[in-house]
């Protein structure tokens, strides 16, 4: 057969043209440099800080500060006499503020033990750090404290790979009586200035070192405040901080990511696992959320992950809005505003725009102000448009908000316009996707690592590419907004009977085009350009449940597939089956297990009346968690749970991740049955063996509260007090 198409990202080599792949040089390739053990992690918005247990950041690891997809600091270590410190213990204390206690190693003239050092730290819009000293010899001690400093800028989009040697281009200047060391770099049109702001001034700066020579008399303490505020820009007059040290430590109520906590529904269950797991998720949603301003309003989004997602995502955000939906919309509302405001209204190959559709990422750093590359923003999705009208939907269903709704009526023809008109590439009925950019992404649905869409022989398809869930995406988005045109807030009779009687042609349809009879019987994961059934067995066809493009007849085939030894590891359903050529199972798409994939399967599998078997996923994903500190990471290996008493993480995962997070809350409304029709709250509860009561209390539905009790069989919904 002649192909009509490339191959994706074809710079890749392509498994056909590869030696026999070992999972150990997987691993290797992936790998960034490491940090060292017990890395803690604080984010909050769109910055983050990544350091050694220490508090340290060595040169020339992926850790530091980054805001706004910048790296500001790339080193930042305390020394005390010259050497490093010991750690005694470390740990966030929220997700935005961390604690360090650290002692002195045996030094000249300085025994062990001698000076506790205790560093506290918070990110914002920049950083700040406390350090405090506290002499615990029976003798005056003099010691030498410095700090090393660095700032390199680089992109986020490099940090992982080989950053770009700025240095000729980064200025460093400091007060001359020590409060001050600051970094200002300028390429073109971009700027961004790092300033080290000290309370008290260090007694000296040496090079790129803050250096402090203290006298400590037995028991006495000494400390300094450092502020780091990041600037794209001209840096301005003033700075104001985010928090207050002693009010963050001290737990204080009024911070905003705690008032957000406190306004999120609360959980009160039997079984520990599930609010433990509860509880972090919402805790890491919380800090994963941007904030923006649109139209004079506030309006707050998902982040896609971190770190390197820290940023607005189409799919991924409208994922986490759907699975939070029913525990509050603040979230939703604002992925659906924002993503409107930067819907395509042009064709722009560089960037795989078109009218209509909805973005896939935003970046902000260099490399992209500088149009070197696509992300401001970047269109390479092809279900972010059908996700966006799916979760329009959704909200409507949970707040009635009409008025919302109606403002985004342009929005919506457009995105059903993108869907027929530029989705559809070749008029064959599909949703297919080929990039035109030279720097875009050549699988353009979930899976979109280059290799994430493969023949069961372990071949690449050919573009373009018609993969399952895109259609069963569209065919939901249609009959959705058919929902709302037929009496709801768009009003347009016409409209509604056109969409209904697409998104039937389109059922049956894909269901005689995409269903493969080998096997036991499953879908095929999509269509090449070629119109060959790519025939690997994978996780997308749960999503099919999900959207309801099954017939029942096929549903028990499919949920038998997804539950087979095969496709199941015992933690949760594998993206690939074990018996395709291409299954690694450390592979990013090709044989791990994503717990938001996860959570759409469990969802659709309930839907469909599958409750024990989604109730086994849902299980198994809450015992995953135990051995994560309770929180969902992006992905993990696809290995056998009799491989391990844990899951085996994957390397590289995103930890938080929106949609990780947000799964254990879509898990929650599965098991529950908990669900808003024609305007009215439906509980129909299933839930594994041994839960026991839930009382999920606050939760949100018509602009109102409300309190969910389930308990050995009997099942309450009323208004929360």
């Amino acid at each position: 057969m002649t192909t009509t198409g490339r191959r994706p990202t074809p710079a890749e080599p392509m498994p056909g043209d590869m030696p026999e792949r070992r999972v150990e040089d997987e691993v290797l390739r992936e790998l960034p440099p490491e940090l060292g053990p017990n890395t803690v992690a604080i984010v909050e918005g769109n910055a983050f800080m990544f350091s050694e247990a220490t508090g340290d950041v060595p040169r020339g690891s992926i850790g530091g500060l980054v805001f706004a997809d910048t790296r500001f600091l790339d080193c930042w270590r305390l020394t005390l006499n010259g050497s490093p410190l010991l750690v005694l213990d470390s740990a966030p204390v929220e997700a935005y503020a961390a604690a360090f206690f650290l002692t002195n190693p045996d030094l000249p003239g300085l025994r062990g033990n001698s000076v506790g050092v205790r560093r506290e730290r918070l990110v914002g819009q920049g950083m700040q750090e406390s350090v405090i000293l506290q002499c615990f010899s029976n003798k005056p001690a003099s010691v030498q404290l410095r700090l090393e400093v660095g700032a390199d800028f680089a992109d986020i989009l490099e940090i992982k790979e080989t950053v770009t040697d700025r240095s000729e281009k980064i200025v460093r200047r400091h007060a001359p009586d020590g409060s001050l060391l600051a970094f200002d770099y300028q390429n073109g049109s971009f700027s961004a200035t790092a300033e080290v702001r000290v309370e008290p001034a260090a007694d000296r700066v040496e090079g790129d070192d803050l250096v402090w020579d203290i006298q400590l008399q037995p028991g006495e303490q000494w400390g300094c405040e450092l502020t780091i505020p990041c600037f794209h820009g001209p840096v301005p007059d003033t700075y104001l901080t985010a928090r207050e040290f002693q009010r963050v430590f001290d737990g204080n109520k009024d911070d905003p990511a705690n008032r957000w906590r406190a306004a999120a529904p609360t959980l009160q269950a039997d079984s520990q696992v599930l609010r433990d797991v509860f509880e972090r998720s919402v805790d890491d949603l919380v800090a994963l959320r941007i904030q923006t301003h649109l139209d004079g309003q506030r309006l707050d989004f998902p982040a896609a992950g971190l770190p390197w997602f820290l940023g607005m995502f189409g799919r991924d955000s409208l994922i986490t809005a759907y699975q939070t939906i029913c525990f509050g919309p603040r979230l939703t509302r604002g992925a659906l505003r924002t993503l409107a405001r930067h819907q395509g209204d042009e064709v722009d190959d560089f960037r795989d725009e078109e009218p209509g559709k909805i973005i896939h990422e935003v970046r902000t750093g260099e490399l992209t102000q500088l149009g070197i590359k696509p992300y401001d923003p970047y269109y390479g999705t092809a279900d972010a448009t059908q996700l966006w009208l799916i979760v329009l939907s959704e909200y409507w269903r949970w707040t009635r908000d009409d008025e919302l709704v109606w403002d985004l009526r342009d929005n919506v023809d457009a995105a059903l316009r993108w869907i027929d008109e530029y989705g559809d590439r070749d008029g064959d009925g599909y949703v297919e996707y080929a990039t035109r950019s030279p720097q875009g992404l050549g699988n353009q649905c979930w899976r979109d690592s280059w290799d994430g869409v493969q023949f069961a022989d372990g071949s690449i398809p050919v573009l373009p590419i018609a993969t399952c869930e895109i259609q069963g995406y569209t065919y939901d988005a249609k009959l959705r907004i058919a929902e709302l045109a037929d009496g709801g807030p768009l009003d347009d009779p016409a409209l509604a009977q056109r969409l209904r009687v697409e998104a039937k042609e389109l059922r049956t349809r894909f269901n005689r085009d995409f269903w493969i009879e080998d096997r036991g019987g499953y879908y095929a994961i999509g269509l090449d350009g070629d119109k060959r059934k790519i025939d690997s067995m994978t996780s997308n066809m749960g999503h099919l449940l999900w959207s309801g493009i099954v017939p029942e007849d096929r549903a028990k085939i499919v949920a038998m597939q997804l539950m087979s030894d095969e496709m199941f590891s015992g933690w949760g359903v594998r993206t690939v089956s074990t018996v395709d050529r291409g299954y690694n199972p450390i592979g990013y798409h090709m044989g791990t297990v994503w717990p938001h994939d996860n959570s759409l399967i469990a969802h659709g599998l309930a839907c469909y009346g599958y409750r024990q078997e989604a109730n086994r996923i849902i299980t198994a994903m809450l015992d995953a968690a135990r051995g994560s500190n309770f929180r969902l990471p992006e992905a993990f290996s696809g290995y056998d749970r009799s491989f391990s008493r844990t899951p085996i993480r994957y390397p590289t995962a995103c930890d938080p991740q929106a949609w990780a997070s947000g799964a254990p809350l879509l898990f929650l409304r599965t098991m529950l049955g908990f669900d808003a029709r024609d305007g009215q709250l439906v509980l129909d509860p299933a839930l594994p063996e041994g839960f026991g009561r839930i009382l999920l209390a606050g939760t949100n539905a018509f602009g109102k509260r409300w309190d969910i009790a389930v308990s050995d069989g009997v099942m309450d919904i009323r208004p929360a007090h």
